[in-house]
């Protein structure tokens, strides 16, 4: 390179003054030039530097400290004077109700708390805790799914898992409701559980061990400070790691369905967890029941809760129980109509102007294309719907669920407004008292009465004892304030009464202002006290690779009467049953709708023989599963065996989807198809005898790596059919009970033995 420098500078050495003194000419112009530039940037910037200073770095500085002041629930405990914080993961409703329920309790004892969301605020935040004197934090946390975290409180449930943050010092609880969806309940979750359990012995202290495995609904631990004595006999405590827990005190409250195979699931794993991190239990873990009576359930623990957190702290009840209204009601008389909510679950006017992506905040819109009686009998109505997702980019799996929010029947609307004397068109807010809370309005606000009562209230299922409580002093006659109190009192006449009179006689709120005549409450309040009406959720019967564009309902409408002889129906099938096609005017009838994944899959390989026993409605997901099995075998794919197991009453009156099973078994798609007829016979024939009569050829192919799936009834159905693979198990593979039991429990850790149930 050097060298070809040298040559071009000698053949170039004859021009050496000319080009020095064009080199001269062509800088002086350069510099000219760059003085210019240099001059006029220096003067922009000398003259306009503080305007454009200035608004970046404000904007930086004031996001960056909101979002720390959001996130941050210590601050807002610090500013709000609060300290009890009441966190729920919540799927339906119900923890984050019996979470409210908590954070009001504690005016009664001189605290103040609040309820909140946990996926808004950073739980690492958990550490700074013990800088508010007579702090305490309770987690009402619900199940979902395979012994899953509600959405809200997955993030919650991944920190739990990984953090190592030093908490010394903080009190807390754990709470755990109902059954997320009451359904939907498969095998072991893939972490072990063990934890402390004595349930509704108030009085007695805990067991140390406790067996592994028992499952999922919704449970509450409260631990309290590392200097109270401990109230229970002490429990090996494990080694606390490093930047671990600390010394806490513990409570623990669960609540779910003892149907299920995890009852309380996402509850023991919270209280062994914080337990592993150093927490220590002042009081019983307590299991609610929703099979049960889950408000008795909830009142009994919230009974011994109370007065052990008064011990810790040194204070007492105060006694008044007096009601305290959390939202002030504002009546909008001249409003734009464009502002008003008209039923959309979250952002205003998000049903006119769709969206992706669709979740349980933001519904599609799906069109009813397909809704036909399955059944051939008059006794019941089962129903096959289709709604199209086209456009939507909603994407569906075999197994998955459908969700849809309902309307409330308008002639039940309708009599509540015609009882209370009320307007129900009239556009409202009921706007939070405490302004500081996240949650501005206890549903979409502004609204009509109308509108509140039919898509955003619970107006069917019986009140809970608070409801009762608070309507009680708007009975003018003493013996129905009476009858109120009582049935909200934690005494065993008031808990016998309520059980029976409310629960047991499915007496919704309708039913009560009727049966209480003198009980004509101001209709806000109604609206502030019922709680949220939730989406139903439905096994989805089709498969995405036969129909990318529409997701299949298989579903039996909802009627009875009661004990106290009216008829009760069903919300969301009722409404279904009445979407038609065409829809009103030729218009089209439409069902906000969206999907939620699940763990009830078809293995991995297409060679893996499958086992599903699905009777009645419970055959939804094998509609799915089957399409997809005989699309495979269409693409040339090879498919183990496929049987079902499928129940009804009677061949000419419930037998669904009798000829799209019986087309499958004729082209190879399904290898059996098994039938129990339970009333064509003197004896009754359920899936659990078939079950056991092809018990040779089932443990070979479960020998040979096949996948159980059970889907529909939980109290009986599944619990039946669970004990005949029992049965099966040990006497083919020559075991005992226990050990049958340990091999269909290890299925269920390796995902080859499913539920998806509903009780």
């Amino acid at each position: 390179f050097m060298i070809n420098m040298g040559d071009s500078h000698v053949d170039t050495s004859s021009t050496v003054s000319e080009a020095v003194a064009e080199e001269v000419s062509l800088f002086s112009m350069t510099d000219m030039i760059l003085f210019s530039l240099i001059v006029g940037l220096l003067t922009y910037w000398f003259l306009f530097r503080k305007k454009k200073e200035e608004v970046p770095e404000f904007t930086k500085i004031q996001t960056s400290t909101s979002s720390v002041r959001e996130s941050s629930f210590v601050e807002k405990m610090k500013k709000t004077g609060r300290n009890i914080i009441v966190f729920y993961g919540s799927q339906t409703g119900t923890a984050e109700e019996f979470a409210n329920r908590l954070s009001k309790d504690a005016h009664r004892y001189g605290m103040r708390g609040m309820s909140a969301d946990p996926e808004e605020y950073d739980l690492a935040d958990l550490s700074s805790l013990p800088e508010i004197d007579n702090a305490l934090v309770v987690f009402c946390m619900a199940t979902y799914g395979e012994g899953d975290p509600t959405d809200n409180a997955q993030d919650f449930y991944d920190w739990l898992q990984e953090t190592d943050v030093d908490l010394s010092g903080v009190k807390f609880a754990v709470s755990h409701p109902k059954t997320a969806m009451g359904s939907r309940w498969p095998a072991v979750p893939p972490w072990g559980l063990q934890i402390l359990v004595s349930e509704r012995q108030p009085s007695r202290p805990p067991p140390c061990p406790q067996q592994p495995g028992q499952a999922a609904c919704e449970t509450l631990s409260s631990a309290l400070d590392p200097n109270t004595t401990r109230m229970s006999p002490p429990c090996p405590q494990p080694q606390l790691a490093p930047g671990g827990i600390g010394c806490w005190r513990l409570k623990v409250f669960g609540l779910g369905n003892k149907t299920y195979e995890h009852f309380n699931a996402m509850g023991k794993y919270v209280d062994k967890r914080l337990e592993q991190l150093g927490a220590q239990r002042i009081f019983e873990l307590g299991l609610g029941d929703d099979d049960g009576n889950l408000e008795e359930d909830f009142i009994t623990w919230r009974e011994q809760f109370w007065p052990a957190v008064c011990e810790h702290f040194g204070v007492e009840a105060t006694g008044e129980e007096s009601s305290i209204r959390q939202y002030e009601l504002v009546v909008h008389t001249d409003i734009d109509a464009a502002k008003v909510y008209m039923g959309e679950m979250g952002r205003l006017k998000s049903y006119e102007n769709q969206k992706p992506p669709f979740d349980a905040k933001n519904p599609f819109l799906a069109a009813v294309t397909t809704n036909r009686k399955l059944n051939q009998g008059t006794e019941r109505h089962l129903m096959h719907l289709e709604l199209d997702i086209s456009d939507s980019k909603i994407r569906y799996e075999s197994g998955d669920h459908v969700a849809v929010y309902p309307a409330n029947d308008s002639a039940l609307v309708n009599q509540l407004g015609k009882i209370l004397g009320a307007d129900l068109d009239v556009i409202m807010s009921l706007n939070n008292l405490d302004e500081e809370s996240n949650k501005k309005h206890p549903f979409p606000c502004p609204t009509s009465y109308r509108t509140a009562l039919t898509y955003y209230l619970d107006i069917t299922n019986p009140p809970r004892t608070n409801v009762l409580y608070e309507l009680a002093q708007y009975a003018s006659e003493p013996s129905e304030q009476e009858l109120l109190r009582k049935m909200a009192s934690s005494s065993g006449e008031g808990k016998e009464l309520y059980l029976s009179w409310v629960v047991e006689a499915r007496r919704h709120i309708l039913a009560i202002l009727q049966d209480c005549p003198s009980l004509r409450p101001p209709i806000d309040h109604l609206c502030e006290l019922l709680p949220r009406l939730q989406a139903r959720y439905y096994s989805i019967a089709s498969s995405s690779k036969v129909h990318p564009n529409s997701v299949h309902i298989c579903a039996v409408v909802v009627e009875y009467e009661t004990k106290a002889g009216r008829i009760n129906k069903g919300v969301a099938t009722n409404w279904l049953r009445a979407k038609e096609p065409a829809g009103e005017n030729g218009g089209r009838a439409l069902v906000p709708m969206f999907v939620r994944k699940s763990q009830f899959r078809l293995p991995f390989k297409a060679t893996t023989p499958v086992i599903m026993v699905g009777p009645g409605t419970g055959v939804a997901p094998f509609i799915g599963f089957i399409q997809e099995r005989a699309w495979l075998r269409q693409q040339g794919k090879e498919v183990g065996e496929t049987l079902l197991y499928y129940g009804c009453r009677r061949s000419d009156e419930d037998y669904l989807y009798r000829e799209e099973l019986a087309q499958f078994h004729r082209d190879g798609a399904l290898t059996q198809l098994n039938v129990a007829f339970s009333r064509e016979q003197s004896h009754k024939v359920y899936v659990q005898h078939l079950l056991k009569r092809d018990r040779e050829h089932l443990w070979k192919l479960i020998e040979g790596g096949a996948h159980i799936y059970v889907c529909g009834d939980a109290r009986n159905m599944a619990r039946d059919v669970q004990n005949t693979f029992y049965d099966i198990v040990a006497e083919l593979g020559a075991m005992e009970h226990a050990q049958a039991v340990d091999y269909i429990k290890k299925l269920m850790t390796k995902g080859r033995y499913s539920l998806d149930v509903w009780s």
